[in-house]
Formats: C-alpha cells, structure tokens, sequence
C-alpha cells in the first residue's frame, strides 16, 4: 500500500480553446512536460443562462448549447482516450495517469460571479461556476472499481486538490465531485470519468441535508453532527452495515429512497475531500473500489449507478455542522427491472422503495464475503 503521504504530480496545461487541464501522475512519476494542444478549435460558448423558480426557489440552468456535445463515440473517436497520430483527443498526450479539464459543453461557466437573491421573474443572468471532466485513467474500458490502488488514491488527491481550488473561486457555492456510471443512467461517453460541479448556489438537495444538519447541530448545542448520529446508531444496530474500517464505515441506510443505496461515512467530521487526511484517503482508495465492486457482483451484468460525493456547503451556517460522506444510489431493483421516477417521485418527491435496507445490506456483505474467500 502507498503511505499516507501519497502525493501526486500534478502538471497544469492549457488547451487550445483555453480551457485548463491538469495532469495527476501516481505518486513517484517523473514530473511531465504536457504537450502542447494544437487543434484548431472554436471559441469556447458564450454561457447559458440562470433562471429563478419563484415557486420553488430554485434557480435552473440553460445549457441549450449542451445539444451538441459528444454522444457515445466509438473507440477510436473518444475524446477521453490519450491523443494518437489518427485522432487529437481532449488530452493532447500519448499517455497519462488520469487528467482533470474544464468540460467542452459546460453547464456552468466559464464566467464566475456572484448570484443576486433572488432574481425577478423574467430575468436572467449567465450561468456562472465551473464544470470540469475528471477521467480515471487512460484506457477506454473498464471502471473505476476495476483501478489499481495506486491509481484511485491518485483519483482521491485529484478530487482534494480541485476541492480546494474550486471552493476557492469567487461566487462559488457549492462543489460536488460525481460519476454517472452505465447506460441506464444516461452517460454519454464510456471511457471511465467522473465529473466536479461547482455551483453558484446551494442545490435543493445539498440544502435540504445541510439544513438537517444545521437544526441537529443546534438542537445538541454543536456537541454531535447529524450524520455521526446516525453511523453511530447505524453501527449499533448492525442490521445495515456494509463494511466498517478504521475511518470509513458503510451502510444501507434505514429509509433508503433507491433500490440499491449505500452511504459510506468518515468517523470523523470533515468537510471535504480537501479536510482529508493521508491516511483517511489511504482507506478510502480500498474502501470505494470495493463497494463498486459489490454492486457489480450483485448480478451477471454491471450494475449502473451514480456516485454522489456529498461536501460540506462553502455557507460559514451551513458549513460545521455538514459532514462529507458518499451516497451511492443505483435504479436497478432486479437484474432486468429498473426504477423509474414517475408521479409519486417525479411530482411530489414522495419516494416509494422496492426494497428493504435491510436484505439489500444482507446481499451486499454476502458478496463481500464471497469475494474475501
């Protein structure tokens, strides 16, 4: 295993329509000389728009130029594979550990700026904030579960590292780091990657968490944050529990929404990927992998999911009492059934389970167990 003090070289470079990209090389690699973008690009888009939901208070984001992104390429036409004689990809090197880019077709950005609150009906504002594309390695197949250790810490310090910076940028929010991962999710590129959000505003769901957060902070006069409340009682009652670590435990939570729904959780509290220490990071390089591979040994196929990385609100309110942790949701509630959200879910956020924490946490430790022999 790599010690605590796993550092990455990170190697910054430009692209030819100025987007930034870093490279993130395993610990120990020679430090690189990136080269240079040289495709003759169009200029990046003017940003799409922000709208304020007076009903709900929500703002939605217009991202009408996102109709023609990239949709399911071939192989020798993807622009997450290292760049070759045949085809200039997004990475202009021949080869890299994994890489981080401002996304071609943004939903946000790239204008930063500080949101007016609200905005009157009939109004718009561009869409400021920042979406980046973060691929996990350089080879077209496979996923991230399938990473070799060394290759996830160095995903997890590229996750700490735009954390920070991205938290940084004026206006900004809110920063949440995901992966879309399977075709019933909706994915548009194969190539493993995952994807960081940095919002000019809370999210409803972000907000909805944060504010139950806040009232139990307050409630135990900021002695107990609410998310350590529940792993402890989670942890007590056993029933759920996934996998238990030194710094990291998993479980199916008691009022699961998804079929297949597990949250892994840090002992302590922390914000963010960036409050992690090396040897929270170590465990959580095996501990991740590990549960994306249970879920794939759930059926004969792959199971799709969405990995949620959910950090603490950048709010100076909201921010102490928030607790990072991983919700990992998939639809799948049989090998050839899916859950769709329809009107209960859709309409009125009421979610309705075809499930039980419980057999599901049973299912989940089984194949871990098989997996251990």
């Amino acid at each position: 295993m790599v010690t605590a003090h796993h550092l990455s070289a990170v190697t910054r470079s430009i692209l030819a329509d100025g987007r930034e990209l870093l490279y993130f090389d395993d610990a120990g690699a020679a430090q690189r000389i990136p080269v240079p973008d040289t495709r003759d690009l169009a200029a990046r888009p003017e940003p799409g728009e922000l709208r304020y939901d007076e009903l709900t208070g929500d703002w939605i984001a217009v991202a009408a130029h996102r109709q023609s992104r990239t949709h399911l390429p071939p192989a020798e036409a993807c622009p997450l594979c290292p760049s070759s004689p045949s085809f200039a990809s997004e990475i202009p090197d021949p080869d890299y550990d994994a890489v981080v880019f401002e996304n071609r077709f943004p939903s946000l950005g790239p204008v930063l700026a500080q949101l007016p609150d609200p905005l009157a009906w009939g109004e718009t504002v561009p869409a400021a904030g920042r979406c980046e594309v973060v691929s996990f390695t350089s080879e077209h197949a496979g996923s991230f579960a399938a990473l070799p250790y060394q290759r996830a810490r160095t995903v997890i310090e590229a996750w700490a590292h735009r954390t920070a910076e991205l938290s940084a940028l004026p206006g900004i929010r809110q920063v949440f780091p995901f992966e879309n991962r399977g075709a019933q999710i909706g994915v548009t590129l194969h190539h493993p990657h995952g994807q960081i959000y940095a919002y000019p505003y809370l999210t409803p769901r972000a907000a909805q968490l944060a504010e139950a957060a806040r009232r139990h902070f307050d409630a135990t006069g900021g002695a107990q944050a609410l998310l350590g409340a529940l792993l402890e009682r989670e942890r007590a009652d056993g029933a759920r529990m996934v996998l238990e670590g030194e710094h990291f435990s998993a479980y199916v939570p008691f009022a699961a929404r998804w079929p297949i729904e597990v949250h892994l959780v840090p002992h302590r509290q922390v914000a963010d990927f960036a409050g992690l220490t090396g040897q929270e990071k170590d465990e959580l390089a095996e501990a991740y992998p590990r549960l994306l591979r249970c879920l794939d040994a759930l059926y004969d196929t792959p199971t799709p999911y969405i990995a949620a990385w959910f950090q603490a609100p950048l709010d100076p309110v909201l921010r102490p009492a928030a607790r990072f942790h991983l919700q990992l949701t998939s639809p799948r509630r049989a090998a050839d059934k899916l859950k769709y959200l329809a009107g209960s879910e859709a309409a009125m956020g009421a979610f309705i389970n075809d499930t039980r924490a419980e057999d599901v946490a049973a299912s989940l430790r089984e194949v871990m167990r098989t997996a251990a022999r």
